[in-house]
C-alpha cells in the first residue's frame, strides 16, 4: 500500500515534483498527494466533464462529519446530543465549508466548463463547499481515515474550540438577518412535497428570496427542520451576494 507524506504547514515545505502549478495548494493543506490524480479530480467541476468530484464529494461530506462528531464527542463532555448536533451542523455547513476553502486558496485552482468560468463560479460558495469536501474526500482516498482526520483537524479544529453553543443561531434567524441588513425582503416557504407514512413523514420546502430571484429546495423529518436545511442552502448560495 502506497503511503502518504503529512507535514505540519509551519514546516519547510519541499514542492511536489507533481503539477507545480498544485504544490502551493498542497503545502497550505500541508499534505502531499501520492497519487495526484486525486487532488486534480478533487478539484474538477462537473460541469468539464464525467470525471468530476461529484462522487469525492460525497465521501468527503461523510468523513468531515464523522471527524467533526468524534472531536466534539471527546471535548464536549457536558453537551447533550441536541447541543453537539447544533454545533456539528454549524461547522459543516456550506457557509463554514466556503469559507475555508477560499482561505487556503482552493478558488484559484479549480477546473471549469467554459460556461461556469465566464458566470465566476470559481467564487461560487456552493462550488467552493463542494471542492472542499471532495479534497477531504480525496486525502481519505490517498492516506486512509488518520491522515484525513488530521486534514480536518488542521482546517477546522480552531473554530470547533472556538464554538458557543448560545451563540449558534437557527439558519433561518441568520438568513433573515442577512437579507434584513442588506434591506432585502424576508425569504417566503412553501411545502412543495411530503412523502413516506405518518409517522416517518419527509417534507421537501422551498426558501424563496425574490429580490434575488433565486430559491432552494431541502428535506426534512419536518416541516420546521426542512426550512432550516433549506435556508441553510440559500445561506450558502447567495453568499457574497448580499
Amino acid at each position: 500500500m502506497s503511503t502518504s507524506c503529512w507535514f505540519s504547514t509551519s514546516s519547510t515545505v519541499i514542492a511536489s515534483p507533481h503539477k507545480i502549478g498544485l504544490s502551493e495548494l498542497e503545502a497550505t493543506l500541508g499534505y502531499t498527494f501520492v497519487d495526484p490524480s486525486l487532488l486534480t479530480r478533487a478539484l474538477t467541476h462537473k460541469s468539464l466533464g464525467r470525471d468530476n468530484n461529484e462522487r469525492l464529494e460525497f465521501l468527503g461530506d461523510a468523513v468531515l462529519g464523522y471527524v467533526v462528531a468524534r472531536r466534539l464527542f471527546a471535548t464536549r463532555r457536558s453537551d447533550g446530543e441536541d447541543v453537539m448536533t447544533m454545533m456539528r451542523a454549524s461547522v459543516v455547513s456550506g457557509e463554514t465549508l466556503a469559507r475555508v476553502a477560499r482561505e487556503v486558496g482552493i478558488a484559484a485552482h479549480l477546473r471549469l466548463g467554459a460556461g461556469e468560468r465566464r458566470s465566476g463560479g470559481h467564487k461560487r460558495a456552493s462550488i467552493l463547499a463542494d471542492a472542499m469536501e471532495a479534497i477531504i474526500g480525496a486525502v481519505h482516498e490517498d492516506g486512509g481515515i488518520e491522515q484525513a482526520e488530521r486534514l480536518v483537524l488542521n482546517l477546522f479544529d480552531t473554530r470547533l474550540q472556538g464554538l458557543d453553543p448560545a451563540a449558534i443561531k437557527d439558519p433561518k434567524t441568520r438568513l433573515q438577518e442577512l437579507l434584513q441588513g442588506s434591506g432585502l425582503a424576508l425569504p417566503e416557504y412553501s411545502v412543495v412535497d411530503t412523502r413516506g407514512s405518518d409517522h416517518q413523514q419527509v417534507f421537501s420546502v422551498c426558501c424563496r428570496v425574490d429580490a434575488l430571484g433565486v430559491e432552494r429546495v431541502a428535506q426534512g423529518s419536518s416541516r420546521r427542520n426542512a426550512e432550516k436545511e433549506a435556508a441553510r442552502a440559500m445561506m450558502v448560495e447567495i453568499d457574497g451576494r448580499v
